[in-house]
């Protein structure tokens, strides 16, 4: 895992296509914009735990 420590305003990117800005930094949480193609997927991983979890309890039924 890269852990990378980031200003507001500051940009870094992931291959050549997705850029990452840190747009806002509170207490406990940091915003943060993702530019990328219309063909790539963004997805938060709570949400692709919860359909993981609700295909396995799905396929057990």
């Amino acid at each position: 895992m890269l852990v990378l420590s980031r200003k507001h305003g500051e940009k870094f990117k992931i291959g050549d296509d997705v850029m990452i800005t840190i747009v806002k930094i509170d207490n406990n949480s940091v915003r943060i914009g993702i530019e990328a193609p219309g063909d790539v997927t963004i997805k938060r991983f709570e949400l692709i735990e919860a359909d993981l979890r609700n295909l396995l309890a799905t396929a057990a039924a």
